[in-house]
This record gives C-alpha cells, structure tokens and sequence, in this order.
C-alpha cells in the first residue's frame, strides 16, 4: 500500500490516528506551502467566471452559512459527502486546519456550493465538492472544477479524489472529465482517482 492508499485507509477506518496524522500534516503544510497556496487559490479564484455568483474563499463568518447549506441537503444527496463533521464545532475545526483550503459560491448572501482541496506535506491533495440542490444546472460544478485542479497544478501538487462507484451523480458528472484518471480500486466500492493536466498524460 502506497502512502496515499494508506492515509485514505486511516481517515476511512482509523479516526484517532487519522486525527494525529492531520495535526502533524497541518503544522508540516503551514511551514512548507501554506502562504503560496493561499496566493495560487485568490489568484485562480480571481479568474473564475460565473454570471450570477461570487466565488471566494470562505471566512469564519461564512461557517454558520456553511452549515445550513450542509444540513438543507437530502439523506440521499449527501450519502456519499462524508468529508469531514458538519456540525459547527466540525466546521471550526476543519477552518483552523492551515492543510484544508475551503472555497464557496453564493448567490447573494446565500451559499451555493461549497468545494475545497485538502492537502498534504508531501505535494498531494484531495478535492471535494457540493452544489445546493436547488442551483444544479447553472455551471457551478465545471466552475468548482476549473478552480480546483489549476490551484492543485500551480503549485506543482498531485489532485486526487475518492469516489464511491454507487455515487451515479458524481460519475455521470465526471464522464466526460479528460483529466480524471483511475489509479486503483479501494475498499468498501471507492476507487481512488486523480486529475492530471492533459499535457502531461
């Protein structure tokens, strides 16, 4: 098992080990990357365009929005969206992690969608995201993509993703996705995933 196969295990069947690795993780990053990751996001995030929305990194005052969007969703939406509490004492928490760079789009005063990368000292990082039911279809997802993946790439990380192969929706949604690759198969039906920059396969 690679290093990446083995963190996935620990966060999916070990949480008290898993939540030392993140301590550990998140004071690595904040030395290594934490500034210029934060620069990479604001400038990619600066480029997006998506007529209607504001797309920002989160602040602390956005968590109670956070937090009802989460909690609005169906059981059945949110079956496979597991990445971390999403309860307010969770939501803080996973905000003060310098490896967890957490991202929104909103409409007014209203979140739309939440997506993040969730990094790691050794130059790989993981991606996540949700759009509210009721703004499917208005593009949020492809911009949540093109935000994540170049912020991953400019800083010269490898992108990740697990992904239930149950989860139809984020399948269909990935269908056509050129970058997205299979590594392997994980246990309990996720395969592990990873998005490369097409001049580079």
């Amino acid at each position: 098992m690679n290093l990446t196969g083995f963190l996935v295990y620990l966060k999916h069947h070990v949480p008290f080990i898993w939540n030392m690795v993140e301590r550990v993780n998140g004071f690595l990053f904040r030395m290594l990357y934490r500034k210029r990751f934060l620069q990479a996001g604001d400038t990619v995030i600066s480029g997006a365009v998506l007529p209607g929305y504001v797309v920002r990194r989160l602040d602390k005052n956005d968590l109670p929005e956070l937090e009802q969007l989460l909690n609005r969703q169906s059981g059945k939406r949110m079956a496979f969206f597991k990445p971390h509490g999403f309860d307010m004492q969770s939501l803080k928490k996973v905000y003060a992690n310098p490896a967890f760079l957490m991202m929104g789009v909103f409409s007014g005063n209203r979140m739309a969608g939440y997506f993040f990368l969730r990094c790691f000292w050794n130059r790989k990082c993981f991606t996540g995201r949700l759009v509210d039911e009721q703004h499917e279809g208005m593009g949020i997802g492809r911009a949540m993509k093109n935000i994540l993946y170049p912020i991953a790439w400019q800083m010269g990380f490898r992108c990740y993703s697990t992904i239930s192969k149950n989860n139809h929706l984020v399948i269909r949604s990935h269908a056509g996705n050129a970058s997205m690759r299979k590594v392997k198969d994980l246990g309990g039906d996720y395969m592990l995933v990873e998005f490369i920059k097409a001049d580079t396969r």
